[in-house]
Formats: C-alpha cells, sequence, structure tokens
C-alpha cells in the first residue's frame, strides 16, 4: 500500500519567524566550491526553540529531562490531526472537550488558524495557545504528545503554566508545526528532534504518514 507522507516542519531559513528574544537564524558558508575550495561547508546559528521542535522537561522545570531523554515512543505512533480553524479563542478545557478528539488518543496535533500565521513576514503574537486548565484536561485524558501549529503551546504572555502542567506530566510538546493544506484525520506521527544533550528544546523534522 503506497503512503502519503507530509512534511509538516517549518523550514530552517535566516529571516524566518523566532519568538522574541530568540537568536535569528544565521547560515553562513565558510567553505564554498564557488570560491575555490573543495567542499562547501556552513555554519549554522540559531535557538534551540527556532522552527519546528520539541520542549524538554527542563526548559521549564528546573534539574529535569533534557531534550535527550524525551521517551521516542512518544514522538513516533498514530495521532490524529484536530480541527481547531474554527475556533477563535485560546484552547481551554471547555474548547478542546468540543472538538473531534478520539477517546484513547495519544498524539494530538491541534489544526488552528496558526497555521495561516506562517504566511506573514514577522512574528504574530496573537496566535490561539492551549490555557493551563486545558493542558490538564489533556493530560487527564493520557495525551503523551501535543502539538499546535505555531511556536509556542501556550498562549503569548502566559508560557509558564501550560508548559509547566505538560512537561510535568511527562507530556511531550511539538511546536511551530506547518499544518497548512493537512487535512484533520488519523495519521502516523514521526517526530526526531535533535539529540543535544541535556538541551532544553531541540528543531525537529515532523513527518505525517497516512497509508
Amino acid at each position: 500500500m503506497l503512503a502519503e507522507i507530509i512534511d509538516i516542519s517549518a523550514p530552517i531559513h535566516p529571516g524566518m519567524h523566532v519568538w522574541p528574544g530568540d537568536p535569528p537564524v544565521a547560515i553562513e558558508r565558510l567553505s564554498s566550491m564557488a570560491d575555490g575550495a573543495h567542499d562547501n561547508v556552513s555554519r549554522l546559528d540559531l535557538g534551540a526553540h527556532a522552527g519546528t521542535h520539541v520542549d524538554a522537561p527542563v526548559h521549564f522545570i528546573a534539574d529535569a529531562a533534557g531534550v535527550d531523554r524525551v521517551p521516542l515512543d512518544a514522538l513516533v505512533g498514530p495521532a490524529v490531526v484536530v480541527d481547531a480553524t474554527a475556533v477563535d479563542r485560546h484552547l481551554d478545557a471547555g474548547v478542546l472537550g468540543g472538538l473531534e478528539i478520539p477517546e484513547g488518543t495519544e498524539r494530538v496535533l491541534l489544526k488552528t488558524p496558526n497555521s495561516e500565521l506562517w504566511a506573514s513576514d514577522r512574528f504574530e503574537a496573537g496566535f490561539l495557545g492551549v490555557t493551563d486548565d486545558g493542558a490538564r484536561w489533556l493530560v487527564e485524558r493520557g495525551v503523551r504528545l501535543v502539538g499546535i501549529d505555531y511556536l509556542s503551546i501556550a498562549p503569548y504572555g502566559d508560557s509558564v503554566s501550560t508548559h509547566r502542567a505538560l512537561l510535568g506530566a511527562g507530556v511531550a510538546i511539538l511546536e511551530g508545526t506547518d499544518l497548512r493544506g493537512v487535512e484533520p484525520g488519523a495519521y502516523e506521527l514521526i517526530c526526531a528532534p535533535l539529540r543535544i544533550v541535556d538541551a532544553d528544546g531541540a528543531p525537529a523534522r515532523a513527518l505525517l504518514v497516512r497509508r
């Protein structure tokens, strides 16, 4: 059976959206064949939370695990892309309870109006996020990974409680996905953050597979 593979990772490039205060993405060609070198070698300079990335528990919990210790079986497996494109406020428990999230779903990717913000040429603070009680709602239902289609799972200016509720319960957080053009429904998620020892996060390549 042929499989459809959809890349939901934001392309990494200079000038891309980053969280306010995070380092901008810079790519420098150190060795260039065009200049007579025998190969091309580049230097990458970017923050741990650039583009599509996974948050580690230590991002918001002191002395907790780094991204290299996020369980792989939380990052790979059946996932549901949930249609929240009609939602016009932050995703609290009431909003999440009204979405079509099948019972027993372990990996939830929230497709919200945020995906359209990737077309903007600047960071947009008005994105939708999951509130503290929304995070606890997900934890209570056994969700192991939650993803969202902009740079933070939590609302802008209110990051701490949502992150701590999820990370403290061992829920993996996938941020910065691009779900434009992705139909809601069931997929296989393959998410591979860079294995950076003790890091608070890492850029990731995230793929959805539909057979």
